[in-house]
């Protein structure tokens, strides 16, 4: 298990600063730092399936990931058990991948992607047959959220 040391020192090795997104995709687009809680295995399970996309994931277990949330602007109403940052978006939860991909590829200006809660079904939910409807935010750098698509 790897602590954070400091929190400009985690935002150093993820590759960006606050407020300020990548604005072109480069290889780096396929490196994902992934903040999840202590011993969380719904985190595990998707950032498992980032890495079978192809996406080379770096775990990080923080012990005050809510002060992670706050540095990197995600809208408290969306905080959920993880926290992923890909090419200077923000991945809040259990984010599709599909959407994490059309993300990184259409680069909308938005701070990132949300799914608040953790709805059965969703990437790293997945139990059994059951799904849940849930929606996928999108929010800004002000912290305005909308909805970005339903699933």
């Amino acid at each position: 298990m790897r602590k954070m040391s400091s929190l400009t020192a985690a935002m150093l090795a993820a590759g960006i600063s606050i407020g300020h997104a990548q604005t072109a995709a480069t290889p780096a687009a396929k490196t994902a730092t992934v903040y999840k809680q202590v011993g969380c295995g719904c985190c595990s399970i998707w950032a498992e399936q980032l890495r079978k996309l192809g996406f080379k994931v770096s775990t990080l277990e923080v012990s005050d990931l809510p002060r992670t949330k706050l540095a990197y602007g995600v809208p408290p109403s969306t905080h959920t058990c993880h926290t992923a940052l890909i090419d200077g978006y923000v991945f809040e939860g259990h984010v599709p991948l599909d959407l994490v991909q059309k993300v990184l590829k259409e680069r909308p200006k938005i701070a990132g992607l949300a799914v608040p809660g953790m709805p059965i079904g969703s990437p790293g939910m997945e139990m059994g047959t059951r799904k849940d409807a849930y929606d996928v935010l999108s929010f800004d750098r002000d912290g305005k959220t909308s909805v970005y698509a339903r699933r």
